[in-house]
């Protein structure tokens, strides 16, 4: 006992031999060449030990509450209200338990239907599951779905993407052999709306955002919904929820399928994850039928009572194989939940609110930004606004970092056409007083470089 069994040379060539192997070396055959590699891991240590020295490491982190940050693109500082927290630890909804089985509690399942609902209202669409692993899965299963109902093997989207979505988008795509079209943007920021127009034919589905990649607001998405179905194709928009306090709902611009990052309300950034994606359809069967996830409806017991259950599953466990439309297996439950509080908490007038605070500090960021820099287009941002510099940026960053700011989102590694350039990003949480910081130490660093 206390003493781990370790087997001799003999009883370890047996095994292997059991196995059909003839080296411990052959167990990783199926890992690709170089990359296996040696962790050269220190000397055992005791719990306290590994305790402090971790510690002592993370002691070195700084948080966005400790210095300014400006790094968007995709994940963004956003308040969450004391109480959300509170009520998402409660042991009601708290567990370890994956609530995707039928016999999970009425609560939970009370707490998803709210979810939908209130997604359903934001995005005005009626049909919305509870829910995805976040917005870059919940865009890629739309691709799928697209090809599922229209019988086509074409996914049109913006070149301006995200490169983290484009690279989901692509891995879940591959197996199915769909190809991925890319549409240019032009001069002003927006959707290449001729470009478009060569693309589309033979489209299962034409995907675009609110904001895009850029932070602009596209100018014509009802246009580019209407591109698309004459080309028979499904109209897929993404779109970040705290902007639609403010603007139309996609629903309402022609929609066929709404996706999105549910987690910017009621939950932290923690890294860039858990989140919850959002997945919205139009009514109608042939949608509904092939929708990914799992949707809560709303019923009665046989005395009368309300109740909750699963209406609809897609799992292979739940369906044969062949018919199931999700892969979804662990679905982020709790940060959908969270996402209902908030929402719930902030209601239309608080939403509209949000909105307006984030769209008054972009503006005023973008102001101070192209005293420093170049914008590198024209139109409303929201949160995101690309500047070009003269200097390299990575000299920018890296004194940034020195002075206490986190920086921008560095653009030219994946989009070189806009040179030295970077996305620098604004929420309601944005203080004037760090927009003044960030632009007069640009104004330091830009001047030193030049000298």
């Amino acid at each position: 006992m206390g003493k781990h069994y370790i087997p001799n040379s003999a009883h370890k060539d047996e095994m292997l031999k059991e196995m059909g192997f003839t080296s411990i070396d052959d167990l990783f055959s199926d890992v690709p060449e170089g990359m296996a590699k040696e962790f050269n891991l220190p000397e055992a240590r005791s719990e306290y030990e590994v305790f402090t020295e971790l510690n002592e490491v993370l002691s070195q982190n700084r948080t966005v509450l400790e210095m300014p940050s400006f790094l968007g693109a995709g994940t963004y500082f956003h308040y969450v209200p004391a109480h959300v927290k509170y009520l998402i630890e409660r042991s009601e909804f708290l567990t370890a338990y994956t609530p995707y089985q039928p016999e999970v509690s009425q609560g939970m399942l009370q707490a998803l239907f709210e979810y939908q609902s209130l997604i359903a209202e934001l995005v005005g669409l009626p049909i919305v599951n509870s829910s995805m692993y976040d917005w870059g899965t919940a865009m890629a299963e739309a691709a799928l779905m697209s090809a599922r109902v229209t019988k086509k093997r074409k996914f049109v989207v913006p070149k301006h993407l995200s490169p983290e979505k484009k690279k989901v988008l692509k891995t879940y795509t591959a197996g199915p052999a769909l190809e991925i079209v890319e549409v240019p943007w032009d001069e002003r920021g927006q959707l290449d709306i001729e470009k478009l127009k060569e693309a589309v034919e033979g489209a299962a589905g034409v995907y675009i955002e609110i904001p895009n990649f850029f932070g602009l607001l596209e100018e014509k998405v009802a246009e580019i919904g209407e591109i698309a179905h004459e080309a028979g194709a499904l109209f897929v928009v993404g779109v970040d929820p705290t902007i639609l306090g403010v603007v139309e709902a996609p629903g309402e611009l022609g929609a066929d399928v709404v996706v999105g990052e549910a987690a910017y309300f009621g939950n932290p950034m923690n890294f860039g994850g858990p989140r919850a994606g959002i997945f919205a359809i139009r009514n109608g069967r042939k949608l509904v039928r092939q929708m990914p996830g799992r949707v809560i409806g709303m019923t009665k017991t046989e005395d009368g009572k309300r109740g909750f259950v699963m209406t609809l599953q897609t799992r292979e466990q739940h369906i044969r194989r062949a018919k199931a439309t999700s892969n979804i297996c662990s679905n982020e439950a709790l940060v959908a939940v969270a996402a209902a509080i908030h929402l719930a908490t902030l209601g239309p007038k608080g939403l509209r609110e949000l909105g307006e605070t984030i769209l008054k500090n972009t503006a005023y960021l973008k102001r101070r930004l192209g005293e420093v820099g170049e914008l590198a287009f024209d139109g409303v941002n929201f949160k995101d606004v690309p500047v070009k510099f003269e200097v390299p940026y990575d000299v920018i960053h890296e004194r940034l970092l020195e002075k206490g700011i986190h920086g921008g989102y560095y653009l030219g590694k994946h989009f070189p056409e806009l040179g030295e350039a970077a996305l620098f990003a604004a929420t309601e949480t944005t203080r004037k007083e760090w927009v003044d910081g960030l632009v007069e130490a640009l104004g330091e660093i830009i001047s030193e470089a030049e000298l």
